[in-house]
């Protein structure tokens, strides 16, 4: 619930200038504002009027909120932007690059950067300058024609090795990320005039219309349709970075409308099964993930994969799987628990899927071999076994997701496991 601090107006606030400045603020963070919108917002606060804490901000709610995922991003351009007096130093803060390693003093709530970045309007804390520095700066020139593109590194660069500036704009490259997937054609029929297959009942019933007469066959062909996916996603500690970013391009897949997936389905798993799925579909990335943590509780804890598998074929399988799921499997596979009974739950999971596709970030690293006892219980029962810890990586995916043939480097690692 939001929490509301009582407003210090100066003598002269010039409310109806600052209504106007905090419009822009939130169209700059997505809301959808217009001058209509500010017109009616100064004029209710001026029919309504703001005698207790609480009526200024339900009344410019009412005006500038149309749907449910806008309400966060309302109330924290609003924190920021009428009761915070040192926002801006806040919001400076928060946009700093963090070093690996130092805990934050305060996580950003949900929504909370956006409302920043829309205030500062790009503006960013530059670096105190220094006089002795400037007398000394040499002027370097660089010919960087040959160079890589910043967003061409940042595709292959390793999740775990981005700073938090890099890792804002990995997000903003996993949104814009699809997963395309074939139609699966399904046993019902359906109309169509160059159709393989004779609808007998439906030539006699033309001929009816006729008189009797038969003068063209109709024509049935097999109708298309989309599968599911399933996306079992390993939160464990050695996962948890990795984890976040296939988590944001996941939601960037299930709020894809029409982009080829009947439903999508993700759960997490650590020391226990976490179903994440309607959260998913909300709208907002911020508060998406922010709930979905809030439901797995075993966020940056231990592993039990084969535990947690066998509870998803028990209590999800048959609700999920049916149509022929296609299932990502992204962990590190390092387990230790019982290797056989990892081997026959993968087994099971595996049957009951069109396809099971491992990601492994694992494999980003050349001498990566299956010696671990999870890896080896595992890597038989999958079709596919994939890298997932880089962009470039998860464009690769969506390039072959629908190729039967693909198998990813599963055939070469079955190969070193058998000598």
């Amino acid at each position: 619930m939001t929490e509301y601090i009582p407003l210090d107006l100066p003598d002269n606030p010039k409310l109806a200038q600052n209504i106007l400045h905090f419009a822009r603020a939130l169209r700059k963070a997505g809301l959808p504002v217009g001058p209509g919108r500010v017109i009616d917002a100064i004029r209710a606060v001026e029919a309504a009027g703001f005698t207790e804490k609480a009526d200024f901000y339900w009344v410019l709610h009412a005006c500038f909120v149309s749907r449910p995922e806008h309400r966060l991003v309302f109330a924290q351009v609003f924190r920021l932007y009428w009761r915070d007096p040192r926002y801006l130093e806040h919001m400076m803060a928060m946009m700093l690059p963090a070093i690996r390693g130092v805990q934050e003093e305060r996580t950003a709530d949900a929504a909370e950067k956006r409302a920043a970045e829309a205030l500062l309007d790009g503006q960013g804390p530059e670096p105190p300058d220094s006089d002795e520095a400037a007398e000394d700066e040499i002027l370097i020139e660089i010919d960087a024609s040959q160079t890589m593109s910043g967003e061409e590194r940042l595709r292959s660069l390793d999740f775990e090795q981005m700073s938090t500036e890099e890792i804002a704009e990995a997000k903003r490259m996993l949104a814009r990320l699809t997963l395309p997937v074939k139609p699966i054609l399904s046993r019902r029929l359906q109309a169509a005039p160059l159709g393989p297959r004779i609808d007998w009942r439906g030539t006699l019933r033309n001929s009816l219309r006729q008189g009797g007469e038969f003068r063209t066959l109709a024509r049935r062909e097999p109708r298309p349709r989309w599968p599911n996916l399933v996306a079992l996603c390993d939160i464990s500690g050695s996962m948890s970075q990795y984890s976040r970013l296939i988590l944001h391009f996941l939601h960037a897949v299930a709020n894809n409308r029409g982009a080829g997936w009947s439903r999508v389905h993700a759960f997490t798993f650590g020391t226990r099964l976490t179903n994440i799925t309607r959260h998913l579909h909300t709208r907002d990335v911020d508060a998406a993930l922010k709930s979905a943590g809030a439901d797995a509780q075993d966020w940056e804890g231990g592993t039990r994969i084969g535990a947690c598998l066998h509870e998803f074929n028990r209590d999800w399988s048959r609700r999920v799987m049916g149509q022929g799921a296609v299932v990502l499997l992204i962990t590190d596979g390092l387990d230790r628990g019982d290797p056989e009974a990892l081997a026959r739950e993968t087994e099971r999971l595996h049957l009951s899927a069109r396809r099971l596709i491992w990601l492994n970030p694992l494999l980003r690293w050349d001498g990566f071999a299956p010696k671990a006892r999870g890896i080896a219980a595992m890597l038989p029962h999958v079709d596919s076994f994939r890298a997932g810890h880089s962009i470039a990586s998860l464009e690769e995916l969506a390039a072959q997701i629908s190729r039967s043939a693909d198998h990813g480097e599963k055939q070469r690692l079955m190969d070193l496991l058998d000598s």
